[in-house]
Order: structure tokens, then sequence, then C-alpha cells
């Protein structure tokens, strides 16, 4: 009679047999090499959803009247000292479609059922995209990256696959803003990102992403389409980003504050009232 830890090694060597047959049964032949670390292609200073543009008015976002006068109210809130709608300032994931900008370079893992797309910024944000088949689950709890159904497309006929095509829904709410700059996205967490990611056709070590936002906040889609470059190092360097270490920024209900170099809450704009201490004790005088 076998021993349990005989039994047990038995399982696992099933288990690999399985493992590399599945491995072997999939051609990476058939997808355009993707492998590497990729670094956004932007102007220089803080990037912009369009990279093509300027940030802030200059965007030229087509937003609604209601959405423009809350980005003019973002602006103000910006000149004033204030963070505005930026998730990042609170360690919050800036989530789809603004991660996309790549603040922190990328990594793309092509499997067979799935791609993976992976971004150490504020956290270590990882996209799936399911490449299965897969129709849209009938209920789904929204996140920062959302739900994303993609399928692979050889749109030049030469027998492989040369573009990527992804609709992500189920993006988490209640709005968040297209870069730091405060375009914002609307509240109602009904927002459709589209994607097109392919391989420059002259230079196999630039990447695009044609990103279409279909958003309420918008009068027509906004596309944009953003680049990125392949670092030429075979052993890139992947430096870890922890928002919350030695960050700042401290929110307190609806306001932002900032922890001064000597360790107390400082105003972040001129004539800010101190926040609400409610719950704690307060000095008798």
């Amino acid at each position: 009679m076998l021993s349990r830890n005989s039994l047990a090694a038995a399982a696992l060597g099933a288990a690999l047999c399985l493992a590399v047959g599945g491995a072997r049964a999939f051609d990476d032949a058939m997808y355009p090499d993707l492998k590497g670390q990729w670094i956004r292609v932007s102007p220089p200073g803080q990037p912009a959803f369009d990279p093509s543009k300027p940030r802030g008015r200059a965007q030229e976002a087509p937003l609604t009247p209601e959405y423009q006068a809350v980005f003019e109210a973002n602006l103000a809130e910006l000149r004033a000292g204030g963070e505005g709608p930026w998730s990042g300032y609170d360690c919050t994931p800036p989530g789809m479609p603004p991660m996309m900008t790549a603040y922190e370079p990328l990594e793309i893992i092509v499997l067979p059922e799935m791609t993976y797309i992976l971004i150490d910024h504020i956290h270590d944000s990882h996209r799936r995209i399911y490449t299965d088949g897969r129709n849209w689950p009938a209920e789904a709890e929204p996140t920062y990256v959302g739900y994303s159904i993609g399928r692979w497309l050889d749109e030049n006929g030469d027998g492989r696959y040369d573009v990527l095509e992804i609709e992500t829904r189920h993006i988490k709410g209640p709005g968040g803003a297209y870069d730091a700059s405060g375009v914002p996205l609307h509240r109602d967490e009904n927002t459709v990102v589209k994607e097109r990611i392919y391989l420059n056709k002259d230079n196999p070590n630039l990447l695009h992403d044609q990103i279409t936002v279909i958003d309420s906040s918008l009068t027509r889609p906004w596309t944009v389409t953003k680049t990125y470059r392949r670092n030429p190092s075979a052993r890139p360097e992947w430096q870890e980003y922890v928002c919350t270490e030695s960050n700042n920024h401290v929110r307190v209900g609806k306001e932002s504050y900032f922890l001064s170099a000597d360790g107390y809450l400082m105003p972040a704009k001129k004539d800010q009232p101190p926040p609400d201490l409610r719950y704690f004790n307060r000095t008798k005088k």
C-alpha cells in the first residue's frame, strides 16, 4: 500500500504534467511579442490623459455643461491649493481608465485565456483581461480596474494576432478623474472603456493603446492614444511603489490637509478651517 506521502507526490507529479501539457498547447508565436518593461511616452511634466495635449482645459474634453461646471470647480480647488478629485493623493488607486497613463512602468503577460496588465502604482494594480470567449456576468462588484473582456484579432491576415481589443465595465466610483487636473468622470459607475492595444508597425519597441471612453459626463465618446516604449534592458529594474510610505497628504471628511515636516497637521489652502474634532475631548480653558 502506498503511503500518504507517496500518494501526495504522485498527485503533485500528475498536476505538473498537466500544467506542462497545457503550456505546450499554448503557441505564443501566434501572439505579438509584448514581453519586457513598457514605459510611457509623453511630454515632460505631469502627464495628461490625452498625451498629445497639455493638461487642464487644453485637453478639450467633450464634457456636458453640467460636468464642465464640475471641472471648473475642480480647477478652482487646485488654484486655491486643494487637491481636487484626483485619488492618488490619499493613496486610492486611479483605476480605469487613468491607470493606463502608466505613471509607473507596466508589464503585459499573455496567457491562453487571459491577458494580465501589471502596474506597480499606488498599490500593485493588475488587470485581468478575459480572452476565453465569456459573456458579461449577470452581476459584478465594481472595482477600480473594472471587469475586462478582450479578444485577439488578426487584422493583417498573416495568421498571427496583432491587435487586442478590450472592453471594460463595472468600474468603481463614485466619480474619479482622468488625470490630476481634475477632468471628471461621471458618478453613476456606468463608464465603459474600449481599447485597441497593438505594436507599432515600423517599430516593435513602441506599443499603442487607443482608448475610447463612453461616459455620461461626455457629449460624445472621447478617444485618445497612449504610447509606451519597451525598455531595451534584458533585465529591467522594477521599483517598488508604496504610496502610503512618506505620504504627507491627509484627508479628513471632504477636506484635504498636509502633514508638516515637524509632524503636525497644517492647512493645504489659504484660510482653510481646521478639521472637525467632534469625536475628541476638547481641552477646557
